[in-house]
């Protein structure tokens, strides 16, 4: 039967949703903004059909932003902070690392100075370099202070959050300005003493997930994902408005084809992804200890080692192509492939490994699972963490075809014929290592495997 196609295609689900997620405004991690957002959420998935839709709460590192500036000269040059950089103020002699590669740092001498990088690496360079790696390179040199300068033109400065899973605040004043600032910094106060100040208050707060469910009341399970949270300065349409509203459009298709799953699946739609993948940790610590608990011979459920695989939407629809991370899973490799065929939709897989989102916290240990993204020709994340992250740059169309593709590869996902192998977490660590993202994710506190 074909006529759920026909529904999606027409359906006002899902980008209803993303309108009302961005018309909220600010949905920074343990704001009220975010709770409303999930409270949203939840009422969505209920009202497509998905049973059981719920909040479950958590503690998180609270941050609010204040005021920020680089002082150079007798000028005070426009900038934000950056999410979790402490409250102070940083002076010392500006030093322009240009891309910020880890050799840039591993050659200059930055200790006591206030280190400046771009927001993208050059095209010969054979991985992209995150925010947070560059920040803990200037941290382990010494540097007094951070300038994260974009690579986009537009007078748009960068946002982004610093801080680890053990330190939520970083250890130096951090912030980010446009390509127009930074390249005005480097052009007449290189060399010379500037002064980086960060306002910030920090404060307990609270973050939550929103779980419903669909098919049949299996123990296996398959993960439909997005994250709910976004940087206070713009609407969050494509990070990550977009992928909760696929999630919700995803929800209201399978809700016509709950008959043909043979597994459960699960929708989770996570807080405070953007400060440290913190809501999908959550979730992911609380299955492992549930799976060492049945170990050890407590009746619980083992539910960590339960999930099937992970369709994981973070950066869908800001283009029509599809791109998969697969994590070298081949069976998740041919069932993107073989889905898109069979629709003559646009996809790219990537097997490589993509530790940056959601599904990482249960990937990282062998679950299966994909990151779901689309092509935008742009080089890094273009209008992403940038006040024009806006509503306006997104499509309805892309938006409904991809929930088409999206929907059919997790009935493929839930079928009793499927089967994607898990990883032994010495093969993702080994598979790291391979892609040279390990140096990286052990500088800043994300390597989980020991030494």
């Amino acid at each position: 039967m074909t006529h759920w196609i026909g529904q999606t295609f027409t359906s006002d689900a899902g980008w209803n949703h993303l309108e009302d997620l961005v018309d909220i405004g600010n949905r920074m991690a343990g704001s009220e903004g975010e709770r409303e957002a999930a409270e949203l959420t939840r009422d969505a998935l209920e009202s497509v059909g998905a049973r059981d839709a719920r909040l479950e709460e958590f503690d998180i590192q609270g941050w609010t932003r204040g005021d920020s500036e680089v002082r150079a000269g007798d000028t005070a040059q426009e900038s934000i902070a950056l999410p979790r950089s402490p409250d102070g103020t940083a002076t010392g002699e500006l030093v322009d690392l240009g891309y910020g590669l880890p050799e840039d740092f591993e050659q200059t001498d930055i200790e006591g100075k206030v280190v400046m990088a771009a927001s993208n690496v050059p095209d010969y360079y054979d991985r992209f370099i995150h925010r947070r790696e560059k920040y803990y390179y200037a941290v382990e040199g010494g540097a007094s202070g951070f300038v994260f300068r974009n690579h986009v033109e537009g007078c748009l400065p960068p946002t982004g959050s610093v801080g680890t899973a053990e330190d939520p605040i970083g250890d130096i004043p951090a912030v980010g300005v446009s390509k127009e600032v930074g390249s005005r910094l480097s052009r007449r106060w290189e060399g010379q003493e500037v002064e980086v100040e960060v306002n910030a208050e920090t404060h307990d707060a609270t973050s939550q997930n929103v779980h419903a469910e669909l098919g049949p009341d299996t123990d296996e399970e398959v993960l439909v994902t997005s994250h709910i949270d976004a940087h206070d300065i713009a609407e969050g349409a494509m990070d990550n408005g977009a992928g909760t509203a696929m999630v919700v459009e995803m929800a209201n298709a399978l809700a016509e084809r709950e008959d043909e799953l043979d597994t459960k699946v699960h929708f989770i739609a996570y807080g405070a992804e953007e400060v440290g993948l913190v809501g999908s940790g959550h979730d992911a610590e609380a299955r492992r200890a549930s799976a060492s608990r049945t170990e050890s011979g407590d009746a619980e459920q083992a539910d960590f080692d339960a999930i099937k695989g992970i369709v994981n939407n973070d950066g869908v629809v800001r283009g029509r192509t599809l791109s998969f991370f697969t994590h070298g899973f081949d069976a998740l490799e041919s069932a993107a492939e073989e889905v898109a065929d069979d629709f003559g939709h646009p996809v790219k897989t990537i097997p490589e490994q993509g530790p940056h989102s959601d599904h990482w916290p249960y990937v990282k240990w062998g679950v299966p699972g994909f990151h779901v993204m689309s092509e935008t020709g742009d080089e890094g994340r273009g209008w992403g963490h940038t006040y024009a992250d806006t509503l306006d740059k997104l499509e309805v169309r892309d938006l409904r075809e991809q929930a088409i593709v999206l929907t059919e590869l997790t009935v493929l996902l839930a079928g009793d014929e499927f089967e994607a192998e898990r990883k032994d977490p010495e093969e993702i660590a080994a598979a790291l290592e391979d892609d040279d993202l390990a140096e990286g994710m052990k500088i800043i506190g994300d390597w989980p495997y020991g030494e």
